[in-house]
């Protein structure tokens, strides 16, 4: 009786790694492909932008210019909600002075096809390559990554002379934060996503400032201080007393993002001179 209680536990163990191996995407992208027109959020002065992949899949984007004399922020959000999800965002950083262009990975707000890691990043530096077509200057573009975007983030920054680098609750890599919640499973071997952003951070060049929430329930603050000790200088770690993963700006980080910014900014301005 025992032996057979342990087969079936086996079994049951063997089909569970199957499923989420099969699923893993599923999983990890939580997709949300409803496509929604800025205006129709009461967003003013920004536009839906649509990037053709090399691929023929079709990447939406939102848009909104700078203010003359002021940077452009190129943002890729987590692996959860919309575009839509984060106007109130766009609002924020609007009202702070700021350019934006916020890219949708595919399967979300409207983009086309499935995402992946290898899409995800080629898509974030389409995304980079579109603002330096419209004539921003690559120093006039600072990358932001929230949570999973964080791992996109790192990547297209690595080589780039940005004005700076902002990660919003960055990991070591996914697979380490899957296993983590996962210890009981073989996630290392069967992740085909990984995010590495320990094996990219390195080649990041540009300022970098990394925000957690200093209880934050999905990607151990552990891990965003690992990151963080592996960055470049010049480089300030920003954490969030009282904040968990997804709550930070009810703690002042919009204040602290913006006030980074602006010290970037200005101390590139004052290096021009």
């Amino acid at each position: 009786m025992l032996r057979g209680i342990l087969l079936l536990a086996v079994g049951l163990w063997a089909a569970s790694v199957a499923l989420i191996g099969w699923q893993q995407r599923r999983l990890i992208y939580h997709t949300k492909p409803m496509r929604v027109a800025p205006a129709t959020l009461g967003l003013v002065g920004v536009e839906e932008v649509r990037l053709p992949t090399p691929d023929g899949q079709t990447i939406v984007a939102w848009r909104a210019k700078a203010p003359p004399g002021r940077p452009t922020v190129l943002y890729f959000h987590g692996n959860d909600g919309s575009l839509a999800d984060r106007a109130e965002r766009v609002r924020k950083y609007q009202a702070a002075g700021l350019g934006l262009l916020l890219m949708a990975y595919r399967g979300y707000s409207g983009s086309t096809g499935r995402p992946s890691e290898t899409a995800n990043v080629a898509d974030a530096r389409l995304a980079l390559g579109h603002l330096l077509a419209e004539g921003v200057p690559i120093g006039h573009i600072f990358v932001y990554g929230e949570s999973l975007g964080s791992g996109v983030a790192v990547q297209t920054a690595a080589g780039q002379a940005l004005a700076g680098l902002i990660l919003d609750a960055p990991y070591t890599s996914l697979v380490d934060v899957a296993a983590g919640r996962h210890p009981f499973l073989p996630v290392r071997l069967m992740m085909i996503d990984r995010y590495e952003t320990l094996a990219h951070i390195g080649a990041v060049r540009a300022p970098l400032l990394v925000v957690h929430g200093e209880h934050d329930e999905i990607i151990p603050l552990a891990l965003g201080r690992r990151v963080f000790a592996a960055g470049r200088e010049p480089k300030e770690m920003a954490v969030i007393a009282g904040a968990m993963h997804a709550n930070h700006y009810l703690f002042g980080s919009y204040q602290t993002i913006f006030g980074w910014i602006d010290r970037q900014w200005q101390a590139r301005a004052d290096a021009s001179r």
